[in-house]
Parts: structure tokens; C-alpha cells; sequence
């Protein structure tokens, strides 16, 4: 049974991580583009968010090259979106550092996304999930793979109040754009 946890305002993490990239040869890790595949489902993933009514009030992106355009390629779906907020921390992330930035955030935020990098990303959602809806949890731990949207929900006054086994994974979805 699922029941909830805490108190507050429903809130939704939502962590996305960057879209495939490329592997050029002589360009350091921080500065990979997307490939191909990266340029097409990176717009999947803001249509599946809109589609989802998952839209956030504020993004977090890693200063990474690929996860900068997976942002600017996911958000350009929207209508007008959010404000961002680009920060070194979260480029190669583990759990305390992504959860220090995403503590950072206003509380009259209530959905918060994360575009950022694996295996930080997989670690964080684990993390907080104390349970999942379907089988969101195991498709998690299978494979996080690249545009993968994970949403956890949780009641809480404010970001620093956000722990170990705090939310509800929701929703698990890998969006795949078309090719042409």
C-alpha cells in the first residue's frame, strides 16, 4: 500500500537525464555534443513533459555542453519556459552533491527539474524513491538510460526538507524522437 509521506504541498522532482551524445575524437567530456539521436529526443522528452502536464517552475542543468542542449531542445517544446539555472555542481554529481543544489531551490518551487548525468542521476531517484507506482522502480534499476524522465512526488514545506526514501516515483519514461 502507498501512503503518503510528509507534509506540505505536493512537489515533483523531475530528473532528466542529458539526451545520447557524441564522441568526438581530441573533445573533452565537459564539452561533447549531442548525436544525432541526442538532437531528436531531446525534443521528445519536453513534448512527453508537456504531454505529462510535468511542466517545471524551475530547471537545474549541468554546465555540460550535451546537457545544456538537451535543455534548450526539451524546454523549446514549451510554451515559455521556466527559468534555469545552470550550475557546475551537478556536471559528474553523485547523491550529496545533487541533493545539496536541489535543496537550493526556492520553496515556491513546486516542480523542480534536473538535467543531468548518469550515474548520479539513477543513484538520486533510487535514493528518494521509498516506493514507486507499477514498475517504475525495477525499470529504474534495469537501466537509466540517456532521455530518460524520471518523476518523484513528495508533500514537504520546502527543497531542504527532501530525504532518503522521501518520494513517490511516479512516473519512469525513455521519450525516442522520430527519425526523419
Amino acid at each position: 500500500m502507498i501512503t503518503r509521506a510528509g507534509t506540505g504541498p505536493l512537489r515533483r522532482l523531475v530528473v532528466l537525464r542529458h539526451a545520447k551524445s557524441a564522441w568526438p575524437q581530441g573533445v573533452e567530456d565537459h564539452r561533447r555534443p549531442l548525436a544525432s539521436r541526442g538532437l531528436r529526443d531531446a525534443p521528445a522528452a519536453g513534448r512527453a513533459l508537456a504531454e505529462a502536464d510535468c511542466l517545471p517552475d524551475l530547471a537545474l542543468c549541468s554546465t555540460a555542453v550535451r546537457a545544456r542542449r538537451t535543455w534548450e531542445l526539451a524546454s523549446a517544446e514549451w510554451g515559455t519556459p521556466p527559468p534555469v539555472r545552470y550550475d557546475s555542481r551537478l556536471y559528474g554529481a553523485d547523491v550529496p552533491d545533487l541533493l545539496e543544489v536541489i535543496r537550493e531551490a526556492p520553496p515556491e518551487v513546486e516542480t523542480l527539474l534536473v538535467v543531468g548525468h548518469n550515474p548520479g542521476l539513477e543513484e538520486l531517484v533510487l535514493e528518494l524513491a521509498r516506493d514507486g507506482l507499477d514498475d517504475t522502480l525495477d525499470q529504474v534499476r534495469t537501466k537509466f538510460p540517456t532521455s530518460a524522465i524520471a518523476v518523484l512526488s513528495w508533500h514537504g514545506t520546502g527543497w531542504p526538507a527532501l530525504g532518503p526514501a522521501g518520494g513517490l516515483l511516479t512516473s519512469f519514461t525513455v521519450p525516442r524522437g522520430h527519425r526523419e
